[in-house]
């Protein structure tokens, strides 16, 4: 664990299926989008240093509900279920689809989206799907790569290029195992402000 990496108090509040469950506050909120398996759990474990907050789990698609967690009353995170790979019916993935999406467009706490990236591979096409559909609404959202720990020092500064050259916007690395890059993290999610350019 790198010394001096800042963490912030959070507990999980609820989760919900859809828009009409969602709880109601006035605190920022970032949703987390990115495949099954990105690190979406340990990125919120990450930021709380709690690996015991959001559960992790090695089964890709195991998130099918909406997942808030409440950052030491700064901002809210909402953990998305992933996508690309889920062993569940058409039927019951048309209706997540169709429940995230206008949770995704009417939802007015939410700030920014976060999509994760997955450091060590290329960029998936359906990260990039996921992308397109987010710019054709105009949305405002950053990049967060994910298991830089994974990556040799020598080639961070390539991948965040990587993502950069294809998403553009605000590109930030995170690592789950010594949260070197927290301290930025945090800045961006407890400074945030509508009027930022993303």
């Amino acid at each position: 664990m790198k010394a001096g990496a800042k963490f912030l108090q959070a507990k999980f509040l609820i989760s919900a299926e859809k828009l009409s469950q969602c709880p109601n506050y006035t605190l920022p909120e970032f949703p987390l989008l990115g495949r099954s398996n990105v690190g979406k759990s340990s990125f919120i474990n990450g930021l709380a240093n709690n690996k015991k907050l959001a559960k992790t789990s090695n089964t890709p698609g195991k998130t099918r509900l909406i997942n808030f967690f409440e950052f030491s009353n700064e901002f809210m995170i909402a953990d998305l279920p992933g996508y690309g790979y889920a062993k569940v019916s058409k039927e019951a993935q048309n209706k997540w689809q169709k429940y995230l999406e206008e949770y995704l467009l009417k939802r007015e706490q939410i700030s920014c989206l976060i999509q994760l990236i997955d450091g060590r591979h290329d960029i998936q096409k359906n990260d990039f799907q996921m992308r397109e559909w987010v710019q054709a609404y105009n949305l405002p959202i950053i990049t967060v790569v994910t298991k830089m720990d994974y990556v040799g020092r020598s080639k961070v500064a390539g991948v965040l290029s990587n993502v950069r050259k294809n998403f553009g916007g605000t590109v930030l690395p995170f690592s789950a195992v010594d949260n070197l890059y927290n301290n930025e993290i945090l800045k961006f999610l407890t400074g945030y402000d509508n009027n930022v350019e993303v």
